[in-house]
């Protein structure tokens, strides 16, 4: 399938602040979907209120608005520019809860902008914790015994049934924000309290605890033929307990069997074709060493903070190959642009013989992007290049910033930066 005809621009949502929670591995996403779509000739809008991120670069998007990220603003963007598509899940939490808010006040049927990599419906699939139940319920995938609060109250009950400790996990959150595993009742009200106000629907997550079982994800990237392949097999070293933010991790997998990474995958395919998300899914697992139980923890139906590891670790930019499949493009349309265009040696991933070869139509994928994500290791370094009005950088500096991007002091055209409510 050929790029879409029936779409000119796009409209991205940006990553906002880089806070604790949304780190810059969002801007890195959001930039390389602005450089796909552009070099398929579609016209880029970008909406951002962080100004000190790349992506808010003049030379990354046709029109850039640092504005803030709510959905009174972004009416008036999109009334302001009319864009045929909005790709909500390269920019982290904050573009998957924008979009959900501007189709439930209904301003992209208003508008007549289409959601492009992801179903409002399978956001709150993904997102919503009923909902992400049931749909795992019906695909008879495993998970951690639990039940769902919208009071402190309800959540003392709940906890009593389960028994202490438990885990809260608030719906519509990012980074574990608002959540946590508490101890006893006291602890339950103030972190239950602290989850209902977090979450975007007021909802909570009351889940058995699985303290000390190990943490694993699957980076899978999917097409609008259901064509799928896993990017990267993730361990994380520190057990369950310790958020995967503030852990660190292997990939490929150094201490998991090959029979258990088959059935992982077997279940993240599933699960995956079941949301219906084109582009990268993050899916992350929980595993009992002691009996081998598996159970799913959840999925996020965007591109996430492991996302960016696993494209360093393998060499597949998940986020350009993720903006290239939400325009339409297919395994066999990027065979067929391989074969005009040849790229660099075909990567094969190297991990545990579950992990599936990086395929060939990735290849154009990562010849597109090889300059602006990772540098091949058979390309000589380059140096940095800097314009005159800049003091040349010394060898030292040269040696230890091979890849640093210069920026360009070129006189910023007016129209490239604007404001909702002023002229371009």
């Amino acid at each position: 399938m050929p790029k879409r005809t029936d779409i000119h621009k796009v409209l991205i949502i940006g990553s906002g602040p880089i806070i604790i929670g949304q780190a810059c591995e969002f801007d890195y996403s959001g930039t390389q979907a602005c450089k796909a779509l552009r070099k398929l000739g579609y016209e880029i809008v970008l909406v951002n209120s962080n100004p000190a991120t790349i992506m808010t670069d003049p030379e990354t998007a046709d029109v850039t608005y640092i504005e803030p990220l709510n959905v009174e603003r972004l009416e008036q963007i999109i009334a302001k520019e009319r864009p045929d598509a909005l790709l909500p899940n390269l920019g982290g939490q904050s573009g998957l809860n924008l979009c959900s808010e501007l189709a439930k006040a209904g301003i992209l049927e208003k508008y007549n902008v289409q959601v492009i990599g992801v179903q409002v419906n399978a956001i709150e699939r993904g997102e919503d914790r009923i909902e992400f139940k049931k749909s795992m319920d019906a695909l008879g995938i495993e998970m951690a015994r639990s039940e769902v609060a919208y009071t402190v109250e309800e959540a003392l009950a709940i906890a009593d049934d389960l028994g202490y400790p438990v885990v809260l996990r608030p719906a519509y959150t990012m980074g574990g924000a608002g959540g946590g595993l508490v101890y006893n009742k006291d602890e339950l009200k103030t972190v239950c309290a602290r989850g209902l106000q977090a979450s975007l629907v007021g909802q909570v997550l009351v889940e058995e605890s699985i303290l000390g079982w190990e943490e694993l994800e699957l980076e899978i990237v999917r097409d609008a033929d259901n064509n799928m392949i896993t990017v990267c097999f993730i361990e994380n070293i520190d057990p369950l307990g310790v958020h995967t933010g503030d852990s660190f991790c292997s990939a490929p997998m150094l201490t998991i069997s090959e029979e258990c990474q088959k059935r992982l995958q077997e279940q993240a395919y599933k699960i995956v074709e079941s949301v219906q998300v084109i582009g990268g899914t993050n899916v992350q697992f929980a595993h009992d060493p002691k009996t081998d139980r598996i159970i799913i923890i959840e999925i996020n139906p965007r591109t996430s903070r492991s996302s960016a590891l696993a494209s360093k670790a393998t060499g597949f930019p998940i986020a350009y190959v993720s903006a290239l499949l939400a325009a339409g493009l297919t395994r066999s349309a990027m065979i067929h642009i391989q074969k005009m265009a040849p790229g660099p040696p075909m990567m094969m991933a190297p991990h545990a013989p579950t992990m599936l070869p990086v395929p060939t139509w990735a290849a154009m994928a990562v010849e597109s992007a090889w300059n602006d994500v990772m540098p091949p290791p058979w390309l000589p370094p380059r140096r940095l290049k800097s314009p005159n009005t800049r003091r040349q950088p010394s060898p030292k500096q040269r040696n230890w910033m091979p890849f640093v991007r210069t920026v360009n002091h070129t006189p910023m055209p007016s129209s490239r930066i604007s404001t909702a409510m002023g002229t371009r």
